[in-house]
């Protein structure tokens, strides 16, 4: 069977897809896609509202099942694609699991650890460190949550 190489923005639109059934949950809408070789190896959104657990944030969630997918805790060669800048947990995450490269679509001004804040995955450092796309799909990312807490305030007031 040969493997179609697709788009960053391709990826980013499967990532866009997960965010938004995380928001139909009721959960911020982020979510994140893994690719290795060619091959989406991982797929989740937010759950940390459901399941009330801190860490259940897309990336982690992702990480989580393409180990479980490879059998093997090191993604070498794989890709995340995210709707949001990783924040300094799922930062540590990407750098510990050895993903090769991080793709995200808005940057986060309160939490990004992927060059706003700070960039922990190219921090020289650590052992491992991972190329960084920032900005694919930034608009619609970025729009979907700001719709989201634009609602959720209303829904308050």
């Amino acid at each position: 069977m040969e493997i179609l190489q697709q788009t960053d923005e391709y990826y980013m639109k499967l990532a866009i897809e997960q965010a938004k059934q995380a928001e139909q949950l009721g959960e911020v809408p982020i979510g994140a896609v893994i690719v290795q070789h060619g091959e989406v190896i991982a797929v989740a959104h937010n759950l940390r509202e459901i399941e009330q657990r801190a860490v259940a944030h897309a990336e982690l969630l992702a990480i989580d099942k393409a180990c479980q997918h490879t059998g093997f805790w090191r993604l070498n060669d794989a890709v995340l694609y995210v709707t949001l800048e990783p924040c300094a947990m799922c930062s540590g995450a990407i750098v510990l699991s050895r993903i090769a490269r991080v793709v995200y679509g808005a940057s986060d001004p309160k939490g990004g650890c992927a060059g706003t804040l700070m960039n922990l995955l190219q921090e020289e450092q650590f052992n491992h460190q991972a190329d960084v796309t920032a900005g694919v799909l930034r608009d619609e990312c970025g729009q979907m949550l700001t719709n989201f807490f634009q609602n959720l305030r209303r829904q308050r007031s």
